[in-house]
């Protein structure tokens, strides 16, 4: 199986265009803003939460330490449905191809598994974090390419955004002042945000395929993110970069 061709570069929007209404909840206890999208509650601009897991107040069993908002595939394994109206399937096959060569998950189709991600067709790019138990989806509109899947996928299998590292200002800067209103708590870390999250190795890693770009919800063409010392990088949607690699195999030993 060979790694997929690069690829022009977007960067992933759950309904790209379309204004949300910022909104917020308790998510397993956790209270997180999110933009309130078509009905679905979006987070860092591609992060479909579970509805059932949202509240109005935590629950008592809640309020006591922090509580984990993802939870890993058992033994390695992500049972997977397509829909058939998910125009270009192919984008699927290829980046679960890339990711099976290059980590211990493996992509198994779905016959009586409760728990399971459905591939079906949509406006943007998106999904939900890590294993739910029951039906879950990866979104991909016409215009997502098969880096924007490997990027899905990575949400599906529990990888969060890469600038949301809690040692992150180490590496970079975030431009608040330049972000588009409503949307500045996509871009705090996941410590300031309350929840758990996972950093491997010692540095932010700005070829991550989950690294947001530097002009994300920019309100004013301005930057929004980037390096230490004010310079621009450069985002990919190749494949899994070594790190990502090396922390899905962290994540799923």
């Amino acid at each position: 199986m060979s790694d997929p061709q690069p690829e022009q570069i977007h960067t992933e929007r759950a309904c790209p265009g379309v204004a949300g209404v910022p909104d917020s909840g308790y998510v397993k206890g956790v209270y997180m803003r999110y933009m309130t999208v078509n009905s679905a509650a979006v987070f860092q601009g591609d992060i479909i939460l579970h509805p059932e897991d949202i509240t109005a107040e935590p629950s008592i069993a809640q309020t006591t330490g922090r509580t984990r908002l993802t939870a890993k595939w058992p033994d390695k394994i992500v049972y997977y449905a397509i829909d058939p109206a998910l125009p270009n399937p192919t984008r699927v096959y290829a980046a679960m191809a890339h990711i099976e060569a290059n980590t211990p998950i493996r992509f198994v189709a779905r016959t009586t598994q409760r728990g399971y991600v459905l591939f079906r067709n949509s406006s943007g790019c998106s999904a939900n974090v890590g294993y739910s138990g029951s039906l879950q989806y990866v979104n991909l509109g016409r215009g997502c390419t098969v880096g924007n899947a490997i990027h899905e996928i990575g949400h599906t299998i529990g990888l969060w955004h890469e600038h949301t590292r809690s040692d992150r200002d180490q590496f970079i800067r975030v431009n608040y002042d330049n972000i588009v209103p409503g949307y500045s708590y996509d871009f705090n870390t996941y410590i300031v945000q309350g929840y758990d999250g996972f950093d491997y190795g010692n540095q932010l890693d700005l070829s991550s395929i989950m690294m947001y770009g530097p002009y994300d919800f920019s309100k004013n063409g301005l930057p929004t993110i980037t390096r230490r010392d004010g310079s621009l990088y450069t985002i990919q949607r190749n494949g899994l970069s070594p790190l990502d690699i090396a922390t899905i195999k962290a994540m799923y030993p």
